[in-house]
């Protein structure tokens, strides 16, 4: 692929009304495609047990529409602050703050103008490597002190995408980034009879506006534990508080600290198509398409309900609010860093 951007009409940055568009690619021919609005992935081309190329995100042909979408996530780098902070308040060094809202009652992905919102620096360093970067302004959103964040795309020759996170801020402040791409491993259809595996043995329990308790509740015996791979949808519709509350599975996991499995592996029935994740984040938050209702017109029809999941790696939903959960506190002295790595295989 020799073409590294194009145009497309939007409310950008650049003055023409146009958003760059930024492919890179690996020598056994994946390739992804990005765009400025939300440092976004919009598409990611890997090889089925055919070989045939089949993109696995979800989105837009035109950035643009990403705009104009009734779901601002779609492969969006999300900050500052990855899930949600209950009714948008937390305390840092006895400072109280008070984040915009936007889910509810509470704040999510970094409130009303998260970084999914924003337009970054995309720079194509080689064919397979590229670098986005955002400057976000003390007070963005509510958030304390100026943050510098950097953000790596890689596709390495193992067939990986690899997404490695830098940040650093002037006050103390709090940071939990991390990517929002929406997965259908066969392409498009239903992801119930996708097989998922999720290397935990706990997860964060929610209330109703799916914020955590504070809990770290074991999944044995209960409609969470993918220890063994089993199928989404196999246990989707049980009776059960937590999947009523999340109208399916919208929960964060506990990830098994393992430097050898991966924290999740799913395959696409159809395809073929393998993805393991590796992070060095604590947690994993795992949404099965539960919000999804057909409203936007995507490269591959519509984004109907269950036609894709998420497999979010971050730091656990509300931290700043639990002593107990890992802390998501950056000083100035500090280089937030965080790295993940999605490895594409085949099952033949």
């Amino acid at each position: 692929m020799t073409a590294t951007l194009m145009s497309c009409n939007g409310n950008s940055k650049n003055g023409d009304g146009s958003y760059k568009v930024f492919f890179i690619e690996n020598k056994q021919g994946m390739q992804a495609e990005f765009c400025e609005n939300g440092a976004r992935l919009m598409s990611l081309k890997v090889p089925d047990k055919n070989g045939i190329l089949t993109d696995v995100v979800i989105g837009f042909e035109n950035p643009a529409d990403y705009d104009k979408a009734t779901e601002p996530y779609f492969g969006a780098t999300i900050g500052r602050y990855g899930n949600r902070i209950a009714k948008g308040k937390f305390k840092l060094n006895g400072e109280s703050y008070q984040l915009t809202i936007n889910n509810g009652v509470n704040t999510l992905h970094g409130g009303k103008t998260g970084f999914q919102y924003q337009n970054w620096t995309l720079k194509k360093v080689n064919d397979s490597t590229l670098v986005c970067t955002l400057s976000s302004p003390d007070g963005d959103n509510g958030f304390p002190g100026k943050l510098n964040a950097k953000v790596t795309y890689v596709l390495t020759s193992a067939n990986a995408l690899t997404i490695a996170y830098e940040a650093t801020t002037n006050q103390p402040t709090i940071v939990n980034l991390t990517n929002h791409a929406f997965f259908n491993l066969n392409g498009s259809g239903s992801i119930l009879d996708h097989t998922l595996m999720i290397n935990a043995d706990r997860y964060t329990p929610v209330d109703s506006t799916l914020i955590p308790s504070g809990e770290l509740a074991p999944v044995t015996g209960t409609p969470f534990d993918f220890r063994i791979a089993e199928k989404i949808g196999f246990c989707i519709s049980a009776t059960n508080d937590q999947l009523r509350f999340g109208k399916g599975y919208d929960h964060n996991y506990v990830l098994n600290p393992s430097k050898i499995l991966p924290a999740a592996e799913v395959c696409g029935d159809k395809s073929g198509i393998i993805m393991s994740i590796y992070t060095t984040e604590p947690g994993l938050q795992f949404y099965s398409g539960n919000f999804m209702q057909g409203k936007n017109k995507l490269r591959n029809g519509p984004d109907n309900f269950r036609t894709a999941f998420c497999l979010e790696t971050q730091h656990f939903p509300d931290s700043p609010n639990h002593s107990n959960f890992p802390s998501t506190v950056l000083m100035p002295d500090e280089v937030y860093k965080s790295k993940s790595e999605y490895v594409f295989s085949v099952n033949r």
